[in-house]
């Protein structure tokens, strides 16, 4: 697959559809208009790809709707060297996003079949985070810490003890909360023992995997 003037115009329109919905954030939304979600996707809903929607990808995961995207990216209030902390690499596209906004990306994910295939594609594309591991989100990755941000890009039923301590004082982390629905939720580490916690209404995501070995 190639990225044409017609996906390009499809952007635009999509990138449209956020405004619409509130999204704010100039940096967050260029970033949308520029990479080809479409490359993230099975050839078979390439047509689909610049629609406000989530699809299935392999292993039984999702490439999250660019709404749920954008806005969880935007909550992040990223700044250009900021060093973020993705739980769920999935597709990529998420991470492709955070690359765009010039972070410094390292990233977990647990599916081996997804973190191999997305791990070779990601440069092919020419996006190169820090670091990709395959492992369990729930423990984050504390030799790189502390994190100005952590995405989860899962539903957790309960948020990781782990994440919120490889966060940096004034870091943020966004996760969405829940079983069956998730509310998404900002923390904001105040000091080493407190944190501010603000909630943005209910999403859908496929669950946080656990480790269970």
């Amino acid at each position: 697959m190639k990225d044409t003037l017609r996906h390009a115009g499809k952007r635009k329109q999509l990138v449209d559809v956020l405004i619409h919905k509130g999204i704010k954030d100039k940096t967050v939304l260029s970033a949308i208009n520029k990479i080809p979600r479409h490359l993230f996707m099975d050839s078979g809903f390439e047509d689909h790809a610049y629609q406000d929607k989530a699809f299935p990808i392999a292993a039984d995961q999702t490439i999250s709707q660019p709404y749920t995207v954008a806005f969880q990216t935007e909550l992040l209030q990223i700044e250009r060297g900021a060093n973020i902390l993705e739980i769920g690499t999935g597709s990529g596209y998420q991470t492709a996003v955070l690359c765009e906004l010039g972070a410094k990306v390292y990233s977990i994910e647990r599916q081996k079949e997804l973190f191999k295939k997305t791990k070779l594609f990601l440069s092919k594309l020419g996006y190169r985070p820090r670091h990709l591991s395959f492992g369990d989100g729930y423990k984050g990755l504390e030799e790189h810490a502390p994190y100005d941000g952590v995405i989860v890009t899962a539903g957790a039923p309960y948020v990781p003890k782990p994440l919120l301590g490889q966060l940096k004082i004034n870091g943020r982390l966004v996760i969405p909360i829940g079983d069956d629905v998730q509310v998404m939720t900002l923390f904001i580490r105040k000091s080493e023992t407190k944190f501010e916690k603000h909630e943005f209404g209910e999403f859908r995501f496929v669950p946080l995997l656990e480790d269970k070995n």
